[in-house]
């Protein structure tokens, strides 16, 4: 098997710790790694001899970097074609659930949008729609630890979030799954104060205040991410890809991850909800 990575980035890299093992053949290409997005007849023939080809790249100005240097060689491709997008295309829904009927291009992510819709008109690409990425070395706990866990008290206001390992199983899963799009979403969107709460709550450290919105003094990129609420249901990878999220809320999630970033966490931690909890 020979894999293409386009942005060989945090998730994608668990892709191929994942699969290097398994004897696959791994290219990477990258503005300034193993090929660079420009070495135009290089990148050509690799797309041209891979079985498998993946882009992690986010778009950069107006534009998909990798549909708009090579479009026509992955429409052309005979290999699975699959792009890491976000969930952030269905832009806010008041909270309500979407799945991948609903319509994109909505929210405040609207270049993401455009990439989405190109990758999605491929003959033979598979979208993957992500939500809140979370894993070793980039969640919660981690946010804590360094003393920026925040809880920003915006009433009504939930996400989608998902373990990283969970993306990738989704990913491999999708190898043997008909061409479209797929959420990969934990079962349960909750608000960030919420998870915040119990990453503290694992860490036996003091559970931050909640923090008017109007006096958290935020960036304006992230106030933007408070003027979204959704609920992003992952039933359609279920039921096509035979996926299941070995982590199905961010307690189950953080609660392992827990073990690696403090092995001294003593017993008294409230332990992982159901996985059936809402």
């Amino acid at each position: 098997m020979r894999l293409l990575i386009f942005g060989p980035g945090y998730t994608a890299a668990r892709l191929i710790a994942r699969l290097a093992p398994r004897g696959w053949r791994i290219v990477t290409v990258t503005r300034d790694g193993e090929l660079s997005i420009g070495e135009r007849d290089r990148v050509a023939f690799e797309i041209a001899h891979a079985t498998h080809i993946l882009s992690s790249v986010p778009p950069a100005g107006e534009a998909d970097p990798v549909l708009q240097a090579y479009g026509a060689e992955l429409a052309a491709a005979s290999a699975w074609v699959g792009y890491l997008s976000a969930t952030g295309v269905y832009g806010d829904t008041g909270g309500a659930w979407v799945d991948e009927t609903a319509p994109t291009g909505t929210g405040r992510r609207n270049v993401r949008a455009l990439a989405d819709a190109g990758w999605a008109a491929l003959p033979n690409a598979r979208v993957f729609r992500l939500p809140g990425i979370y894993g070793p070395g980039r969640s919660p706990l981690d946010r804590v630890l360094r003393g920026e866990g925040r809880r920003i008290d915006a009433p009504g206001q939930v996400f989608s979030r998902v373990h990283v390992d969970d993306i990738v199983s989704g990913v491999i899963a999708g190898f043997d799954a008909p061409v479209g799009i797929y959420n990969l979403a934990d079962d349960e969107p909750a608000p960030q104060s919420d998870v915040i709460a119990y990453a503290c709550q694992l860490l036996g450290l003091p559970v931050p205040p909640l923090v008017p919105l109007e006096d958290a003094q935020l960036s304006q990129q992230a106030r933007a991410f408070y003027t979204e609420s959704r609920r992003v249901a992952n039933g359609k990878a279920r039921r096509v890809l035979g996926w299941c999220p070995a982590y199905p809320n961010y307690r189950l999630g953080l609660r392992a991850l827990s073990a690696m970033t403090s092995p001294a966490i003593t017993s008294t931690a409230p332990p992982p909800a159901s996985s059936d909890q809402r």
